[in-house]
This record gives C-alpha cells, sequence and structure tokens, in this order.
C-alpha cells in the first residue's frame, strides 16, 4: 500500500476568464491580470487588477479614465484586494460614464512613445529619480507589456537617450536600477 501523505493532489483547472456581459469578449490585456471586473449603471466595465506585484492592486475605470492605484491614507502606493474591490464597486455605483470600446494594443512605437512620455513625466529638477517596474502597474493599460518588454524598452531608451535614463547594474547579482535623470537647470 502506497503512503499517500505527501502525494500531490491535480491542479484544478484555470479558470476561463467571463466573458464581458455587455459585449460578450474577454478581455485580458499583455502584463496584467484582472482580477475583477465590476460594471456601472450605464454598462462602462471597472476593473480591478494585478501586474507586477500579484498582491497589489489598482483600479481603472474604462468609461471615464478613473484609476487609482493607493490606499485612501496615501501610506501605501498600492492597494488590498478588500480595498481594491471595496473602491471599484463604489465607482461603479456612482460613474455614470458610457461604455467604450476595448482599448486597442498599442503598436510597439506607441507602446515605447507612451513610456518615454510617463519617464519624462517622472523626471526631478534636484536629482535622479529611480524607476521601478512595479510603480508602473497603474500605466499598464496604457502599455499593455509584460516586465520583460518594459525592461528591454528601458535599456533600450538609456541607450538611445542616456540624458533621459541611466542604468545601474549591480555588482554582486543580476539586479538592474533605472533612473530618471535629472532635469537639467535653466
Amino acid at each position: 500500500m502506497a503512503l499517500t501523505l505527501f502525494s500531490r493532489r491535480p491542479e484544478p483547472p484555470a479558470a476561463e476568464p467571463k466573458p464581458w456581459p455587455e459585449i460578450g469578449e474577454t478581455w485580458t490585456p499583455e502584463g496584467v491580470t484582472v482580477v475583477e471586473r465590476y460594471t456601472n449603471q450605464a454598462g462602462a466595465v471597472v476593473l480591478v487588477y494585478t501586474a507586477a506585484q500579484p498582491n497589489w492592486y489598482n483600479i481603472a475605470c474604462l468609461g471615464c479614465h478613473f484609476t487609482k492605484a493607493s490606499n485612501k491614507f496615501g501610506t501605501r502606493s498600492w492597494l488590498i484586494l478588500q480595498e481594491a474591490a471595496g473602491t471599484a464597486n463604489e465607482h461603479a455605483t456612482h460613474c455614470r460614464a458610457l461604455p467604450r470600446e476595448i482599448p486597442a494594443r498599442p503598436d510597439d512605437d506607441t507602446a515605447r512613445e507612451r513610456l518615454h512620455q510617463w519617464l519624462s513625466d517622472r523626471r526631478n529638477r534636484t536629482r535622479d529619480q529611480q524607476i521601478v517596474i512595479e510603480s508602473m502597474d497603474s500605466f499598464r493599460l496604457h502599455l499593455q507589456r509584460t516586465d520583460d518588454w518594459i525592461a528591454a524598452a528601458l535599456q533600450q531608451l538609456a541607450v538611445d537617450q542616456p540624458e533621459v535614463l541611466r542604468i545601474e547594474r549591480s555588482q554582486y547579482s543580476d539586479h538592474v536600477s533605472y533612473y530618471a535623470r535629472r532635469l537639467p537647470q535653466d
């Protein structure tokens, strides 16, 4: 008789994404895991999603461009699932935006331009600003790209425009840090 104390249970089948009731399609943008969807009274969809960190959640309304990625006290730049679900549900209850088309995935050049613009907005006049890929979670729906694509785009930007972005590689591991260069003094 075999000892079943340490035997593995079969993994449950992966859940299929549920179609949006108003359009009958599913939409899972690349680089983002949609955890919950809420629909407002007019039919616009509010997403609760996670990206780089599996326990950090963000909210985005696809009708009115509402986004939220920090708790109400501003003590964290991310939400736990209960906070995100409550805020998304509250927003869906009060939002009067009409449903819009599912956002199209931008081509690579457009995504690179959006990334460059996002980096330019983070530049500081006094010092270099560290850019962490996880800090882009609220921006992911605009890029619709994976961490690997974002890292490759950042590395290419650092080569093409070293006055905008610099890279530091750790001498002890293969960790890479990105820094948006400070703005030139006027």
